[in-house]
């Protein structure tokens, strides 16, 4: 009863074909599967002499770089929300009658 239902959802990356088992939407699935499949073409396309290991090394490496770049971004956001923040929440105190912790 409390078992997660796996799917299976068919997928081509990079000219292969996969059987992908999860159970998540299958249509994430392919989502991510385009995604990477899109990468390991850019990479290809770049570089048309490395072989197919090659490429989803250099595939994941570009991938990793997006979602570094894209975490620190976040960071950087939630952090000056959090300094408005409370610079708001300092103004505000005295306002309201409140005093935060």
């Amino acid at each position: 009863m409390g078992e997660t239902s796996n799917k299976v959802t068919t997928v081509k990356i990079y000219k292969q074909t996969y059987q992908v088992r999860s159970g998540g939407d299958p249509e994430y699935i392919k989502r991510l599967a385009k995604y990477v499949d899109e990468t390991m073409t850019d990479v290809f396309e770049s570089t048309p002499s490395v072989d197919s290991i090659k490429v989803a090394v250099l595939a994941a490496l570009n991938i990793a770089d997006e979602y570094f770049s894209t975490k620190d971004e976040l960071d950087n956001l939630e952090e000056a929300v959090s300094e408005k923040s409370e610079k708001l929440t300092t103004l505000l105190d005295p306002l309201t009658g409140t005093k935060s912790s």
